[in-house]
């Protein structure tokens, strides 16, 4: 009997879709972040609200480089991997919330995530880091950490959650958490 040859994990990553559920019963997709999605996460920036913007990026942050956008949009799925999340309404699919991780070192990457104001409170940010983490995992990353506003209460909430545990700051301004994977 032949054995089923499967897909490297990052090449699963790179198609990577799962249709999930928020807290009020929303339908939501969860998938890989694709080229042609640029003009969308533009968007979805353009519908998220400065204090967001400031807990994801510490800055204000309204417009980007070209430099910047590039970086954002070109994940190879090994080394920078991306998810958005995307629900269906009148006008289409419409991009309400992002994550992604990006390795730092050989198994070790940072997280960071973004959810559309209206999209917030609502298990938008715990599904995503669910899912990068699983992708994680499949990737042979042996940990993630996570960089926070201490202000940023949800998030941190959602990342104490997931198993992270608060670690040694590096910035005297955020809170510094991670997640052995191992």
């Amino acid at each position: 009997m032949a054995e089923a040859v499967s897909e490297p994990p990052m090449a699963e990553a790179a198609n990577y879709s799962a249709q999930e559920f928020l807290k009020d019963g929303s339908a939501v997709e969860i998938r890989a972040l694709r080229p042609e999605d640029e003009a969308e996460m533009l968007a979805a920036i353009e519908r998220t609200s400065p204090q967001s913007l400031q807990r994801r990026f510490f800055a204000m942050k309204r417009h980007f480089s070209d430099k910047e956008r590039a970086f954002f949009m070109q994940v190879d799925f090994k080394n920078h991997v991306a998810l958005a999340a995307l629900v269906r309404g009148s006008d289409g699919e419409m991009i309400v919330g992002g994550g992604r991780y990006i390795v730092f070192e050989p198994g070790l990457a940072e997280m960071a995530f973004v959810v559309v104001d209206a999209f917030q409170g609502r298990g938008l940010g715990s599904l995503l880091m669910r899912h990068l983490i699983s992708l994680a995992r499949d990737g042979g990353l042996r940990e993630l950490t996570a960089e926070v506003l201490p202000e940023n209460t949800a998030m941190l909430r959602a990342f104490e959650r997931s198993g992270f545990k608060p670690a040694a700051r590096r910035d005297p301004q955020t809170v510094h958490l991670v997640l052995k994977l191992g």
